[in-house]
């Protein structure tokens, strides 16, 4: 038995400790917006926010993750007052297929707070999360919005 808190709330859940924890948020919590893309950590479909870094949970074993604060796509903002990425990739028609929107707005939002003004090449070295469609001109431009727009003080 682990104890995890997903977006807030705390799940007793009855999985082997070594269970990937996107299999545990998926098929146990049943939070499907973090997608399971390769299973080697190389795609980035799966990442969520693991202490407010962002982390492969296809990779991460459950027991690594007890204890922290878990944040998935769906926790990431109210539906109502969406966080700034997740404004600025609908306003720039970011994605195509979606597959690895969510993976991706998990990825920029930490990075944005790690780096308030990202540059291109920050953008660069934080974003290594694959895209199929290559929205990757789009993804660099929506970032730098969002970047300004928490910069100027709308948040979630």
């Amino acid at each position: 038995m682990v104890k995890l808190t997903v977006n807030g709330t705390d799940h007793n859940l009855d999985v082997p400790d070594e269970m990937p924890l996107l299999w545990a948020i998926r098929d146990v919590v049943g939070l499907t917006g973090t997608k399971f893309g390769c299973g080697i950590a190389a795609c980035g479909a799966c990442t969520v926010h693991l202490d407010g870094a962002a982390v492969r949970s296809c990779v991460l074993p459950v027991k690594n993750a007890v204890g922290k604060k878990i944040t998935t796509i769906e926790g990431l903002a109210p539906i109502d007052k969406p966080h700034p990425v997740q404004v600025a990739w609908v306003a720039q028609n970011v994605p195509q297929c979606g597959y690895c929107q969510s993976g991706q707005i998990m990825a920029a939002v930490a990075l944005i707070e790690r780096h308030a003004s990202p540059t291109d090449q920050d953008i660069d070295v934080a974003m290594t999360n694959i895209c199929r469609c290559g929205c990757y001109p789009r993804i660099k431009s929506a970032i730098k919005t969002a970047a300004a727009s928490v910069k100027a003080g709308h948040v979630a």
